[in-house]
């Protein structure tokens, strides 16, 4: 089993209307960054949607920057299909420099179905070719951080001409990028182009046969296994008895998408129950190869956010070991 002082547990801030609750305030999000910190985690997240309401995820990081001073700020998963490649580019590399390099950035393309194609549809951008879309964008950004000549980008579905210098982020060749998603295809991928996996498969099995088709990718393209960090996106929630569990993640997923648990459950990595039946879940998926965490609290107001953030990191020496 991994060495425990190889794992990193991070946190989501609950961004989502639907995670705080009727009459809270927002703005005690930034309290939330804070204590998670001080509490020891070592990261924070903002997952990015634009069809319920909800503080952006950009914004929300950006605020974040000052209030903290260690804690890595990341995305998960930002959907580059709802801003403009050349100006997202500045403002990554904005909150980059704002948080002192502490800035990683994981995307996706977004998936078919009510939640994908309707944001397209807001974007004005088209569903097809969104892989490439996603691809070409990150080769983009990554030119623009690092070539202060780069005058022009031609990709496939991407073209710019007259391109202007761009802000250099804080940490050199900018924010290191996380690919997140299942499929053949984004296996493959993660192991080519990107630095980090960031899935959320629903069983440990199929993370570690996905892993190993990531690093295979990745030494096939001349890069080394190692050099993609291996994450996992899961929701947890800790509980007195599993049964209670289940029912917090049906409320939790019925108000997130409005879909019942039993269909959750068989597309994302969940956790809920005692703190002991959480931690044993956890490590199955450290023993799949995962290394850092992004847990994604499973309540719906703001009060039990903040009480799940205190006893999650509880977790932390529990995932490593037998």
């Amino acid at each position: 089993m991994a060495d425990m002082d190889d794992i990193k547990l991070g946190v989501l801030i609950p961004i989502a209307q639907a995670q705080w609750g009727a009459g809270a305030d927002p703005r005690e999000l930034i309290d939330f960054a804070v204590r998670a910190e001080e509490l020891g985690y070592s990261s924070l997240w903002a997952n990015d949607f634009l069809l319920t309401p909800r503080i952006e995820a950009l914004t929300m990081l950006a605020a974040a920057a000052p209030a903290t001073r260690t804690i890595t700020l990341g995305t998960a998963a930002l959907l580059p299909v709802l801003r403009r490649p050349v100006q997202a580019a500045q403002t990554l590399a904005s909150i980059d420099v704002l948080s002192g390099g502490r800035l990683v950035l994981g995307v996706g393309a977004a998936f078919p179905g009510p939640f994908g194609v309707p944001q397209h549809e807001l974007s004005g951008v088209p569903w097809e070719r969104r892989f490439t879309r996603l691809d070409e964008t990150v080769a983009l950004w990554r030119q623009l951080w690092t070539r202060p000549d780069l005058d022009s980008f031609h990709g496939e579905v991407l073209r710019f001409d007259g391109l202007p210098p761009m802000t250099t982020p804080s940490r050199p060749g900018g924010p290191p990028i996380w690919l997140g998603g299942g499929s053949p295809s984004a296996l493959r991928r993660a192991g080519r182009l990107y630095d980090g996996w960031l899935p959320y498969p629903p069983s440990p099995d199929a993370y570690a046969d996905g892993l190993a088709t990531v690093r295979e990718a990745a030494i096939e393209a001349g890069r080394s296994g190692g050099d993609i960090t291996p994450a996992l996106f899961v929701s947890a929630v800790i509980t007195d008895s599993v049964q209670q569990g289940r029912e917090a993640l049906e409320a939790f997923s019925q108000a997130s998408y409005g879909m019942p648990l039993a269909q959750l459950e068989t597309i994302q990595a969940l956790a809920a129950g005692p703190p002991e039946h959480v931690a044993a879940r956890l490590r199955e998926y450290v023993a799949a190869g995962a290394r850092h965490l992004a847990c994604r609290i499973a309540t719906t107001s703001l009060a039990t956010q903040r009480e799940q953030l205190d006893e999650l990191i509880k977790l932390k020496p529990m995932l490593s070991g037998p």
